[in-house]
């Protein structure tokens, strides 16, 4: 049961249209696959999404990463010595999703040892979430359409709206054209990536205050300390930190300091062990939390949604678990499905999922 060797494997394969959002657009899933393997000959997978323009890693400097450092570093460890691997991993500074990959494809491989679902490993609340999905910035006819497409199709009723433009004026057409084109029971919440300042994000609130949105997300930056603790004191809904709050102690920081009421916690950054630091630090303070997406093919999704639906906290709301759904082709061999609202936990040891190698070969980038 010990770690015998670990690979970090590019790949590409394209959206099926650019996803925009006020701090980038992303044109392709260009993310790496990595796998962990155990002397028992039991294989863990994880997938790592590099976000250059929120945490600075690159595709490039994940696979470099992992196979200079952190490879060396934990090839030899037991599966179940995961305090040593993070205590080792945490003497490198950054590289979120790099550590986060191998935390969970160590996590897989132990389930898989174990002949036990990840899920159940965790905490096992329950087997399924409901699901959010993120719209990226269009016209308001086009986002209006692909929510009801999502809504019809898929049975989806939680909505997180990116803004951030300017004039503000554009998102706000948006998010009122969403809230009278779907009506008063849909779930609508706005995300703005750090994008607009807090004076500009506190007007456009003002004008938002009678459309019933259940969050705000990171509407300004962090580092702009007064300015955003004093936009939380003007406004009535949770404000969500997300990648100002990646690590405990930054929850704690953003929290205590009035910065922020709620978090979003990704497994692609802070991995499962990672991840329930940050939930029990939550439950602590008594902060909802909402499951975050970083743009995860399938193979992210299942992460996500096995740590989300272990806990009674994290599958209080709906999960943004859907972005895979903008994904020409993925590398699962039996893909993901979104019925009635709801992504199930799969069945199986560890976390349920099998790689397809003809595609792996086609999307890999390396060769």
């Amino acid at each position: 049961m010990k770690i015998s060797g670990i690979e970090a494997i590019p790949f590409r394969i394209p959206y099926t249209k650019p996803l925009k959002f006020a701090s980038g657009e992303v044109h392709a899933a260009e993310h790496v696959l990595v796998r962990v393997r155990t002397d028992d000959g039991v294989v863990g997978v994880a997938e790592a999404p590099p976000r250059p323009f929120t945490y600075g890693e690159t595709q490039r400097g994940i696979i470099a990463v992992i196979e200079t450092i952190f490879a060396p570093q934990v090839v030899g460890l037991p599966l179940t010595d995961r305090e040593q691997m993070a205590a080792l991993m945490s003497r490198t500074v950054g590289n979120p999703t790099a550590k986060a990959a191998i935390d969970m494809a160590v996590w897989d491989a132990l389930g898989r040892t174990l002949g036990l679902p990840v899920t159940d490993l965790l905490g096992g609340y329950t087997d399924r979430m409901r699901v959010s999905h993120m719209l990226g910035f269009d016209s308001p006819e086009a986002m209006v359409d692909e929510a009801e497409r999502m809504r019809e199709v898929h049975g989806i009723t939680t909505f997180k709206v990116k803004v951030g433009r300017r004039p503000a004026s554009l998102d706000v057409a948006v998010v009122r054209a969403l809230r009278e084109g779907l009506g008063p029971d849909v779930v609508l919440y706005v995300d703005g990536n750090r994008g607009w300042s807090a004076s500009e994000s506190a007007r456009a609130m003002r004008q938002m205050a009678d459309l019933d949105l259940a969050f705000a997300e990171e509407l300004s930056p962090a580092d702009d300390v007064l300015g955003r603790r004093w936009l939380i004191q003007q406004l009535d809904v949770p404000f969500i930190a997300d990648e100002s709050a990646t690590t405990p102690a930054e929850v704690t920081r953003e929290i205590l300091g009035g910065s922020a009421t709620a978090i979003s916690i990704k497994t692609a950054r802070t991995g499962f062990t990672g991840s329930q630091r940050v939930l029990h630090l939550a439950e602590g303070l008594g902060l909802e939390v909402v499951m975050g997406n970083q743009i995860d093919g399938q193979l992210g999704s299942v992460c996500t949604v096995a740590f989300g639906a272990a806990h009674q906290r994290s599958c209080a709301h709906a999960g943004e678990l859907s972005n895979f759904l903008d994904m020409s082709d993925d590398l699962l061999t039996e893909p993901l499905g979104i019925e009635n609202g709801e992504l199930t936990v799969r069945p199986g040891a560890g976390l349920g999922v099998e790689i397809d190698e003809d595609k792996l070969r086609h999307y890999r980038s390396d060769r």
